[in-house]
């Protein structure tokens, strides 16, 4: 389950399927989405191209031959919820926090973004070394030029957060077509209890294989 925060707070709340259907929230689609359970994992031709596929001589015979090969039924590696792969307790910022301040947390923790939160902690958005670079200058390690930003003039917002028990599969889903590079996790009183990153998901991908990563 996922929902999308910002600064007016919780703004949706669903599946997966119903938040690619939310408008403006997908900029981009770099993946074909994930097969529901139950439907044939194998090569699909667009309902707007299966008259030209159709008239493409030894093209339908080269994809009857290519189902044959595919396994009747795919083997599913462990499942993976976002509990389990997700980093806690979460490094985070306040929105009026000065943009070096959350530049030097960033440093300070090894890591590349944080969530922000307001006063009262609930998810306002994310903040990530990229856009803390666009009002401040580094020269060999040392914080140069700093304009007077805070963490909420520099932060993306909305961001799509997740539920513990998210699929992690999904997760990814997300990361590749709202473009975020992590997504925060969320508890049922939307506190935040955990981050689950790129890296925790390749970590994961690598943990007791085989892990089937079917998209």
């Amino acid at each position: 389950m996922f929902s999308i925060h910002g600064i007016t707070g919780q703004t949706f709340r669903g599946t997966l399927e119903h938040l690619i259907q939310v408008p403006g929230v997908m900029p981009s689609r770099h993946a074909r989405g994930i097969n529901r359970e139950g439907e044939e994992i194998g090569v699909q031709v667009p309902e707007s191209g299966r008259r030209q596929a159709a008239a493409a001589p030894g093209q339908e015979q080269a994809i009857a031959a290519y189902r044959q090969t595919l396994p009747r039924e795919l083997e599913r590696g462990p499942l993976y919820h976002a509990w389990q792969v997700m980093h806690t307790p979460v490094i985070s910022a306040r929105g009026d926090a000065p943009v070096e301040q959350v530049w030097r947390l960033l440093v300070e923790h090894g890591i590349r973004q944080v969530p922000i939160l307001d006063p009262a902690r609930r998810l306002l958005g994310l903040v990530n070394d990229r856009d803390l670079l666009t009002v401040l200058n580094v020269e060999h390690d040392q914080v140069r030029d700093v304009l007077a930003r805070t963490a909420a003039d520099v932060m993306r917002s909305p961001v799509v957060a997740a539920e513990p028990i998210t699929d992690i599969r999904r997760i990814a889903r997300v990361m590749l077509d709202y473009g975020q590079s992590g997504v925060p996790i969320l508890d049922e009183r939307e506190s935040l209890i955990g981050f689950v990153s790129r890296g925790d998901i390749l970590r994961a991908a690598t943990l007791d294989p085989p892990l089937s990563l079917w998209v």
